[in-house]
Parts: C-alpha cells; structure tokens; sequence
C-alpha cells in the first residue's frame, strides 16, 4: 500500500510539473513575411531570459488571427493598429485587449506607371485595402493631399461612399491588402500596407504618398480580455521591446519601422 502511495504521488507531481511547463508556452499569430521574422527575435529573447516557448503561427489576411485569439487557438497575435483592432471588436463582439505595443508599418501610395501623383490622369483607377481603417486610413491620406474631400476627414472608417468631392474622377477599386502587391501593374496607383509592400520589394522612399512616423497607427500586441497581465504575456511585451528586435526590424523595413513603445 505504502509503495502505491508513494507511486501515486509520484505521478501527480510529474503530471503537475507537466501542466506547469505546458503553461510556459504560448501560441502568438502574425502575418508571413517579415513581421514574422521580428517576431522570432522575440521569441528567442523570451527563451532565453524567460524560458519561454512562443510558437509563431503565421497567416495571410487580416481577419483570421483575431478570429483565431477569440477562440482561444491564440494567445496573442502581432499585426493590427488600434482602430484595426477596435473595428473589430465592433463588428464581431470579440472582447479583445492591448498588451503592449510594436512599430508603426507607415502605408503608401504606389505606381509602376507615373513618378508623381500630379502626373495621375482624370479617371485614374486607385486600389485600396478592404478592411475596416486600412481604407480610411488611405483615403484620409488622399483627402490630406487635396486629391479628394472627404465628408469628415477624421472618421478612420472612411470608404469611398463618405467621399464628398472627387474633382478629377478618380475610380476604385477595394481589394484584400494581402493581394495589393499583385494588382498594382493593373492599376494606376496602389496603397499597400508596408507589411506587404517590403516583401514585394517596394521602398517606402519610392511612394508617391506616405505616412511619417507621427502615423497614430502604431501595431499592437492583441490578447483576449483579462489576459493583459497574464505573466507570459507580459515577458513576451519584454521580450519585444527590445533593440535587438528594433534592430532587425531596422533591417528588413530600411528604417520603415518606427517603435511604437517609445515616446
């Protein structure tokens, strides 16, 4: 009987010490290419100093990882700016939450055909991304440099419906984000989330439009609400705002990427 006790203790407290090394994992959602890759300077920071695992789990489109956090498939995903965020949590009722912050990914205006937006012609065909903010965003952009007015300049959710004047007749198309890149010989200028544009081997130095670094649009850490003090949440929020990881992101964004967490 003692012998059965004493193996049954055992068991627990290897099943205990199981349960406790599972808890010292998490699964992080981000967008393939290279936030993806900033985002593994961040889990190996957080393996060493915290022995932390963070698995990546990359996808191509914006509304699956918000999707994936809500269901509990994620514990955190890296990809979206606030009003991105707050859209939604809106739209779908996610009770979703900020754990700290990344970079600002500016958005620009792009074409293979013209080297300045004063050589765009009347009836020029624009693309712009789909999702909620992305195209107001662009939009609000548009109107800034007198290309169009918009009924009110400051509603992030602007679509071209809310445009109030068009004086030169310019026709849109909204497209996935993630496709910009790939219809841009077939329009006459496109607004492409830097996520996407780096990737395609577009320099925001060659935008004929583009947001400085004092963008509101900064990217974010995003969890499920109430788990924004969570410990493992937090040593990844370390883990990340490190210089090795502005560093690499330096490196791949050409100075595109402006740290979000510093004032």
């Amino acid at each position: 009987m003692q012998k059965l006790i004493i193996g049954s203790l055992t068991a627990l407290a290897l099943a205990v010490n199981v349960a406790n090394a599972e808890t010292r994992s998490i699964k992080m959602g981000t967008v393939a290419g290279p936030e993806t890759e900033v985002m593994e300077v961040a889990a190996r920071i957080a393996k060493e100093e915290y022995d932390l695992d963070v698995e990546i789990i990359e996808f191509t489109d914006y509304v699956t990882p918000n999707a994936a956090l809500a269901d509990g498939s994620l514990d955190a995903n890296a990809y979206q700016h606030e009003p991105y965020l707050q859209s939604m949590v809106d739209d779908r009722g996610y009770d979703l939450a900020i754990a700290g912050y990344t970079f600002v990914y500016p958005i620009g205006a792009y074409s293979e055909k013209y080297d300045s937006i004063d050589d765009l012609p009347d009836g020029a065909q624009i693309a712009l991304p789909n999702d909620p903010s992305n195209e107001g965003r662009a939009l609000i952009l548009m109107h800034n440099e007198g290309l169009i007015t918009l009924n009110d300049p400051e509603f992030l959710e602007s679509t071209p419906i809310d445009i109030a004047e068009n004086p030169r007749d310019f026709r849109f198309r909204e497209i996935e984000a993630a496709q910009l890149p790939r219809v841009l010989p077939d329009v006459d200028m496109a607004f492409i989330n830097n996520t996407f544009a780096q990737p395609a081997g577009l320099s925001l130095d060659d935008a004929l439009i583009k947001e400085g670094p004092e963008s509101p649009y900064v990217n974010l850490i995003a969890v499920r609400g109430g788990d924004e003090e969570r410990e493992e949440i937090r040593q990844l929020v370390d883990a990340y705002q490190r210089d090795e990881v502005i560093e690499k992101a330096e490196e791949l964004f050409k100075g595109a990427a402006v740290p979000g967490w510093i004032e």
